[in-house]
């Protein structure tokens, strides 16, 4: 089969998971919804309660754990390339853990979600600003200086955030606990979160074949013509504010953005015009049916997605481990 069509096939089937996902994520739940019910509670007014649910509940929720879960794998597929490490995290760079910051601040001050969010992503972006101005110190750039200076700067931020932890009130605590291990629950409006996936994309696809040389090593693509320390420098930007993004709407979700481009590449090749789209829609997908079982396993509670996420990516790490440890031998 000729690799065009061969990679249209692989984007429809992940598309159709994407629209599975979600579907299902309207049906399951405290209230069953019937698929004949959904379609009604999407394409018409009414629908009673099961409509309600559906509009204002469930398809908000499910649309920002797909744009998440799209950011988180974007990022992390973009991360690697960077740092030519197919174990790379979006979190690794301390992104993550400034957002985490951010956050704790304004809950104990009291904010409205909106602060929180706000709060969160000033934080994200401060912590990027520091990690590439500390990273890029005297001009020289290199991926061990840059992981190293993140892994330092995220350190830093956990000490803060566990500070916070243990000093915030009673009451306060929970929220606060839930925030750091990853929740949907107060995720309302997902179009920033769709809106900021698909510049990322609309950004990232021009450069798929500078991103392809760049992964074979900087000295060559250098020779073929690329300007890689610009595009270095675009590839930080942008997954710096895909991750942001991501954390600011969900809180602290982990190995989504580690685990699925490094299993999207296994299967589809490390061409960037197709692994960069493909992660996008894989990680979404994970990130809504993870966020659906958090719903539902011990409803009416609910678990932090960041919970589910994390319980399905140690042993898919850890298989990947020894594959590649057994390749190796």
């Amino acid at each position: 089969m000729p690799s065009r069509q061969r990679a249209l096939l692989i984007l429809v089937a992940l598309s159709g998971l994407a629209l599975l996902s979600i579907a299902l994520a309207l049906m399951v739940g405290s209230i069953r919804v019937s698929p004949g019910d959904v379609w009604t509670s999407l394409f018409n007014a009414g629908g009673g309660i099961a409509g309600d649910v559906v509009r204002s509940l469930r398809l908000p929720r499910a649309l920002a754990g797909f744009a998440c879960g799209g950011l988180l794998a974007l990022a992390g597929a973009l991360l690697q390339i960077l740092l030519r490490n197919p174990l790379a995290d979006p979190y690794i760079l301390g992104i993550s853990g400034g957002a985490g910051v951010g956050a704790m601040l304004a809950i104990l001050l009291g904010l409205s979600a909106a602060g929180i969010n706000g709060f969160a992503f000033l934080g994200a972006l401060g912590a990027m600003v520091v990690v590439f101005g500390l990273a890029h110190g005297d001009g020289s750039w290199t991926q061990t200086r840059l992981l190293l200076t993140g892994v330092i700067v995220a350190a830093g931020c956990g000490a803060v955030v566990a500070l916070m932890l243990s000093i915030a009130p009673e009451h306060k605590l929970r929220g606060m606990l839930f925030w750091v291990m990853g929740d949907l629950s107060q995720t309302n409006d997902p179009q920033l979160a769709l809106v900021i996936l698909a510049a990322a994309l609309l950004v990232s696809l021009p450069f798929a074949r500078e991103l392809n040389l760049l992964a074979r090593g900087a000295d060559t693509a250098q020779t073929l013509g690329v300007a890689v320390v610009r595009l270095r420098r675009g590839v930080f930007v942008v997954a710096s504010l895909a991750t942001a993004a991501a954390v600011t709407h969900a809180g602290s979700i982990g190995f989504v953005g580690l685990i699925v481009p490094h299993l999207v590449r296994l299967a589809t090749g490390n061409d960037q015009r197709l692994l960069l789209p493909a992660s996008a829609l894989a990680g979404g997908s994970l990130l809504v049916i993870a966020d659906t079982l958090a719903r539902t396993v011990v409803a009416p509670q609910q678990l932090p997605v960041g919970v589910l996420t994390a319980l399905i990516g140690v042993p898919v790490f850890l298989f990947l481990l020894t594959r590649d440890a057994k390749a190796r031998h």
